[in-house]
């Protein structure tokens, strides 16, 4: 194998060929100073410095809560607020020895899977490992598809090395491996590798094509349709761009079901204060676990086409479906077999993610986004605004590559991580039944089937005496935070999802090892029962 790399992988260390190397240092640079303005504070419209009482002038701040971009202090982002800075406090405390009415912390409020007790798959790490390390590449211990994998990727990356920046727009070789991966999901329609754009995440691939669809100013602002309740990432990258939310509610009695007549009315209510331009769409659903079906998404497309919006299809969570009868379709196959009245005219953007499924490797932040029908000039000003950023982190891109180029039948590794993922993916869907059937044996909650995601979203009835004595937090803000301190269960309020005005819920990541869960779901039952006849 050492021809693929041209014998880079460093068996002759420290005389070996010298294409197989560390990274070194870079550069620092400084920058040279700038001469100070001979302006006068009161001529720079700057505040009069005040002379302290030892006769030095105190230098005041250039960047203040007043001088700050104004849209930053509008972003709030819920699954890491005040809830969670107060659990990291909790947990400090407990390490100082600070008695608790419980012994752990126990963070549902994200989907980080890793971090609740998720294995890694075997494969990726075992090719990732090697492409850190490309030494390894003569470890026996490896099986010869890992190896194999490690070698192609390293020689897509400059100098065989993943310390080397990519093209912006992603590795070639990977954003290929997408392309096939997703004609091989959608059952053979084309994708142009072209068309793919690796990225740091979903959500840097969201935030991107936001960026492109933000313009004008008052009534002619940027207005972009988002599911309430919806991922806080959201209505935060809009607050950031100065965008205009428009809300369209989900039907919580038919399991959050997405109501055409709903985004219409949505839609023309919007119509009279902004300029509405994308519709969101998470599938499956982040907070609330749904799974669109097939004629929704067709209704959903022929919505966008006629009201003429960009569609974005958030469809990170596409493995993670467990409910009878559901099926995950993707946005793009959908609109392909709909014909080219559609499929030649809608304008799609569609995301995908390593953070989330059977993988869940938040912290690689891997992702792509595919577009569809995109104007070739705003695709060339796309690549440049990546461009800024200069790549996507390689060892993500690599990650990606993994996913989309799993072990095949035959090679080495393949029943191995068919074990892995299919045992992963059974445990969620018994999770996900299970906190559905204990949380609807509590009254004064009541749970959706949690059809695919990772979470669930069950409405929770608030008594009236601590709604009036929730002082001055949202109702559900105040049971959250009481359960946190009572308890040690770290949940997100469903306020900071969004939600219709006069219901309380909160979000619960069903993602801790089920013994775990089983104890997290028995405390959540207790303190609610608990809290309940505390305010009646």
């Amino acid at each position: 194998m050492s021809e693929l790399l041209g014998g880079t992988h460093g068996a002759q260390r420290p005389g070996g060929d010298p294409r197989v190397r560390a990274l070194t240092s870079p550069l620092l640079f400084s920058s040279p100073g700038r001469a100070l303005s001979s302006l006068s504070a009161t001529r720079r419209g700057l505040p009069k410095e005040k002379m302290s009482e030892n006769g030095v002038v105190p230098r005041a701040k250039v960047l203040t809560i007043d001088t700050m971009n104004p849209t930053v202090k509008n972003v709030e982002y819920a699954v890491r607020g005040p809830i969670v800075a107060r659990a990291v406090e909790l947990e400090r405390e407990l390490s100082e020895g600070m008695k608790k009415p419980f012994a752990e912390v126990i963070k549902a409020n994200i989907g980080d899977a890793h971090a609740m007790g998720q294995q890694p798959i075997t494969f990726f790490r075992q090719v990732l490992a090697l492409c850190s390390y490309p030494e390894l590449l003569n470890d026996s211990t490896f099986p010869e598809d890992a190896k194999s994998r490690a070698y192609r990727i390293l020689q897509s990356c400059g100098g065989n090395s993943m310390g080397s920046y990519s093209a912006s727009q992603g590795i070639d070789s990977v954003r290929q491996d997408v392309a096939h991966y997703i004609e091989r999901r959608d059952g053979g329609v084309p994708c142009d590798p072209d068309n793919i754009y690796l990225t740091t995440g979903a959500s840097d691939g969201i935030m991107t094509m936001l960026k492109l669809l933000v313009c004008g100013e008052g009534a002619t602002r940027t207005g972009v349709m988002i599911s309430i309740p919806q991922y806080p990432l959201y209505s935060a990258a809009l607050a950031e761009l100065g965008a205009v939310q428009i809300n369209y509610y989900l039907n919580e009695e038919k399991c959050w079901s997405l109501d055409i007549s709903e985004l219409q009315r949505a839609l023309d209510e919007a119509r009279h204060y902004c300029s509405p331009r994308a519709l969101c769409i998470i599938n499956p659903g982040n907070p609330t676990g749904q799974v669109q079906s097939r004629q929704c998404i067709e209704d959903v497309i022929r919505f966008a086409a006629k009201e003429r919006l960009f569609l974005m299809a958030d469809e990170v969570y596409q493995d993670n479906v467990y409910a009878e009868g559901c099926q995950f379709h993707s946005f793009k196959k959908v609109l392909f077999e709909m014909g080219p009245e559609y499929s030649n005219t809608v304008e799609l953007a569609s995301f995908h993610s390593t953070s989330k499924c059977y993988m869940g490797e938040c912290g690689f932040r891997g992702g792509y986004m595919e577009v569809m029908n995109m104007d070739d000039e705003v695709k060339a000003q796309l690549t440049k605004l990546l461009s800024v950023r200069l790549c996507p982190p390689v060892p993500g891109q690599a990650l990606m590559d993994l996913v989309v180029n799993p072990p095949q039948p035959g090679e080495p590794s393949y029943d191995n991580f068919i074990k892995e993922r299919t045992a992963t993916l059974s445990a969620l869907a018994e999770k996900a039944k299970l906190t559905e059937q204990v949380l609807n044996t509590v009254q004064g909650i009541s749970c959706n089937p949690v059809q695919g995601a990772m979470y669930s979203f069950p409405h929770i009835t608030i008594p009236e005496k601590a709604i009036k004595e929730e002082q001055g937090q949202q109702p559900d803000m105040f049971y959250c935070m009481k359960m946190l301190e009572e308890t040690g269960i770290c949940l997100v309020p469903g306020s900071g999802f969004g939600q219709k005005e006069g219901t309380y819920h909160f979000r619960m990541t069903i993602l801790p090892p089920i013994d775990k869960l089983q104890i997290l779901l028995i405390k959540v039952k207790e303190f609610h029962q608990k809290f309940t006849q505390q305010y009646s």
